[in-house]
């Protein structure tokens, strides 16, 4: 029946030739040649033979074999591109990496090359500005470049001179239409955060910041390690308003007569006066700095000052004052000794609670040291406060003496009332009874004996007496002090 189906006779073979390595090779073969036949008509094109050509020169066979090897090559990667594309709509090409590149000079003029960014169609056209003579069109179709239509295109296609960190977004592809104003105060805009930005840039560069330091206290930084002086910086201790702190592991030094301490802590005083504005009141009247004084110069401001803390904690410690020990002094970079172990800074006297024994402890010696300091060291720390106060071996530690004036200065009476009235209430509010008032302290202190009924009689007074010193320094030219006082100021004691 010729609608039938063809009787096929099936072909018994043995195991053996079902195992056979040359018979998968042939079933494998037939695969190819069937899934691939047009490729590999292309693979077996003859081979180049020495009939008709001179094989006498061993370049020609050369470069006879290395063609064929090219062909074979070329047949491979067809075999490959045919196989990863089988009947996918999107194709990979492999025509970059073959030997033997077709040429075909039939190819389209017309295709868009989509290389060519001239002709790309997705990108927007420019708006067209208006030529000289400042209109386009006759009669009632005349438009000027004053219209709005024109100018606010121009507008938006002027956006795109801005600074790159200003996002203008695709206003032309919209074809958005920016008025005068609005354009205006975009562009004075950007300008004004243009002009910010490298502000801060500049004073990220030349200033220190917190917990940070500029390249230039960095270089002195690394030049104390280089030396052998430092042994290593570990980190950041503490910020403040002034200064930065940091800890460090002391080294050798290279004299004998001076001996570093294990422990070291690194005080980098800020470069900058935006949060310590009022910081020239404390130096520009003191006699010590006052002819060195320039306020037209920040950096000397701050090299005076880390210079005046390393005078007054020399006083200090000639006195017996605990106190940290200075090392060295660089500029605007002061090292000291560490206040504390194992990188573990000392509390301060704010932080610890103490017992009411300790306490009790703890004011008597900080009356001792402030009339030590006043008496001895000829000086008013001007800033204490339990903030500026360390508990450390049983003992209050002074701390932050940069501010520290004499009391001959102007408002050296003044700020040690100030001194007196922030002792006075700590300790009154840690319960320590035998606690004076600050008008008590005070006199305790300086040795006068004001005798004011009220807080403001008692300034009155200081105010009178600071007068009084301000003018003989006028008149006499010389920094020595008018004040009468009734003898030495008593030493306390528990």
């Amino acid at each position: 029946c010729p609608w039938g189906a063809p009787n096929t006779t099936s072909i018994s073979c043995s195991l053996a030739d079902v195992m056979s390595e040359q018979l998968a090779k042939e079933l494998q073969l037939e695969e190819e040649n069937a899934a691939f036949p047009e490729v590999v008509a292309v693979a077996e094109g003859p081979f180049i033979t020495g009939e008709n050509v001179d094989t006498s020169s061993d370049l020609m066979l050369a470069q006879m074999l290395q063609m064929e090897f090219d062909r074979e090559y070329d047949a491979q990667l067809r075999r490959e591109e045919k196989k990863i594309n089988g009947d996918s709509k999107v194709s990979i090409s492999f025509e970059n990496y073959r030997k033997v590149h077709p040429y075909d000079s039939d190819s389209s003029e017309d295709e868009v090359d989509w290389q060519d960014t001239r002709h790309d169609p997705y990108r927007a056209d420019k708006p067209t500005t208006t030529p000289r003579k400042g209109f386009i069109g006759k009669g009632k179709d005349i438009t000027t470049k004053h219209d709005e239509v024109v100018c606010g295109r121009k507008n938006t296609a002027r956006m795109e001179n801005f600074a790159p960190e200003f996002q203008v977004g695709d206003g032309i592809g919209m074809d958005l239409k920016l008025s005068n104003q609005v354009f205006n105060a975009l562009k004075q805009h950007a300008y004004s955060e243009e002009r910010r930005s490298a502000r801060l840039h500049e004073k990220k560069e030349h200033s220190t910041a917190e917990k940070a330091v500029d390249p230039k206290t960095r270089l002195l930084l690394y030049k104390m390690v280089n030396s052998g002086m430092l042994e290593t910086i570990t980190g950041c201790i503490s910020t403040g308003k002034e200064s930065v702190v940091f800890h460090a592991y002391g080294g050798k030094s290279a004299t004998e007569d001076k001996v570093i301490p294990p422990e070291c802590a690194i005080k980098v005083f800020k470069t900058t006066l935006n949060e310590f504005k009022n910081r020239d009141k404390y130096i520009k009247d003191d006699y010590r700095f006052k002819d060195r004084f320039s306020k037209l110069n920040p950096r000397k401001i701050i090299r005076m000052w880390a210079e005046k803390e390393m005078h007054n904690l020399t006083r200090m410690q000639n006195a017996g004052i605990p106190c940290p020990q200075v090392v060295i002094l660089k500029k605007h970079v002061l090292v000291m000794s560490f206040i504390g172990q194992d990188q573990v800074p000392a509390p301060k006297l704010k932080d610890v609670t103490l017992s009411s024994e300790d306490m009790k402890k703890a004011y008597y010696q900080v009356l001792n040291m402030m009339q030590q300091l006043y008496k001895e060291c000829n000086l008013v720390h001007a800033d204490l406060s339990e903030y500026n106060m360390l508990w450390h071996d049983g003992k209050v530690w002074l701390i932050d003496v940069s501010q520290s004036v004499e009391p001959t200065h102007p408002h050296g009476l003044e700020f040690l009332f100030r001194d007196c009235r922030n002792v006075s209430q700590f300790f009154q509010k840690g319960g320590v009874a035998e606690a004076l008032n600050e008008r008590e302290l005070f006199n305790a202190v300086s040795g006068f004996n004001i005798t004011a009924d009220n807080e403001v009689d008692f300034q009155a007074e200081i105010e009178a007496l600071e007068k009084m010193n301000e003018d003989h320094v006028q008149n006499h030219g010389k920094k020595l002090s008018m004040f009468s006082s009734d003898g030495d100021p008593p030493i306390y004691d528990e």
